[in-house]
């Protein structure tokens, strides 16, 4: 860029002087223009950086990297649709935010892995012991029920069949069905001490 002001006969002074001016100059390539727009801004974008992130060392990657940004895509700055310092602010405030965001993924990422990998020991007898006795708690709540719920429900739980299938299959309306199926439940419900 010197080269070409002292070929020009330019002078300093008339150089692009707002942010705005150094940023439009930035577009069509001039690095004297975009040295100029760091030195004014580095400090308010690393600052902005900074309370984001906290991290002195990860707050000075992003403002790198926001600075890159902004040399690579200084083109698609309008000034007619704001001022360059807010452009520039959004840019290090989005870069920020998605370092925070990539951060705290990375870090439930290993969470889960780490999680997953645990082994928890696991009481076998005691666990078998437990499945057993409830098992045999729900038998003798179910051995409770009516003849006829204890059918219905039979063949809906362990049958696995539709209420309109154990209609058929009985030989009953389908209100009846739906009426044993659901007093069947209320009745093991109370047996066992289940709330709702």
């Amino acid at each position: 860029m010197l080269d070409r002001v002292a070929d020009s006969g330019e002078h300093p002074a008339s150089h692009p002087a707002t942010l705005d001016e150094l940023l439009v100059a930035t577009a069509s390539g001039d690095r004297e223009a975009f040295g100029r727009f760091y030195d004014e801004t580095a400090a308010r974008v690393f600052g902005l950086v900074r309370r984001v992130l906290i991290d002195a060392a990860q707050a000075e990657e992003v403002t790198q990297d926001v600075f890159l940004e902004a040399w690579q895509t200084a083109a698609r700055f309008d000034p007619a649709r704001g001022a360059a310092a807010a452009w520039l602010l959004t840019l290090a405030h989005r870069r920020a935010v998605d370092r925070v965001r990539s951060a705290q993924a990375s870090h439930d990422r290993d969470l889960k892995a780490g999680l997953r990998d645990l082994d928890v020991p696991v009481d076998e007898v005691a666990e078998a012991a437990e499945i057993a006795v409830e098992h045999e708690r729900v038998s003798g709540a179910f051995a409770e029920l009516s003849a006829a719920q204890r059918e219905c429900l039979a063949l809906a739980y362990y049958g696995g069949c539709t209420q309109s299938e154990i209609a058929e299959r009985l030989g009953l309306p389908l209100g009846t069905v739906k009426t044993r199926l659901r007093d069947g439940m209320i009745r093991l419900r109370a047996l066992l001490g289940v709330t709702t």
